[in-house]
């Protein structure tokens, strides 16, 4: 795609999601600062990373590059246009 293209330069937000917790209402109600809520997955799982709903890509959790601490996703898969994982 050109790079002329004025639709390369709008922002899109990808989300990362690290995994799921599935509590009952009532464990939920009771949660109170420094509660731990335990997710489906363990740390060094992949991440997956979606556009709205669509997954997109999945990776793996490390630390930035430049040494601020700053999280950042290396790409394991990419999703393939019209196809899948």
């Amino acid at each position: 795609m050109p790079d002329d293209n004025p639709f390369t330069q709008v922002p899109i937000e990808i989300a990362v999601s690290v995994g799921r917790a599935r509590p009952l209402v009532r464990d939920l109600l009771r949660l109170e600062r420094e509660a731990v809520l335990v997710l489906d997955r363990r740390v060094d799982d992949p991440v997956e990373l979606f556009i709205g709903d669509r997954l997109i890509a999945r990776g793996e959790l490390q630390e930035a590059e430049d040494g601020t601490g700053q999280l950042a996703v290396r790409l394991t898969e990419v999703a393939v246009p019209g196809g899948g994982l």
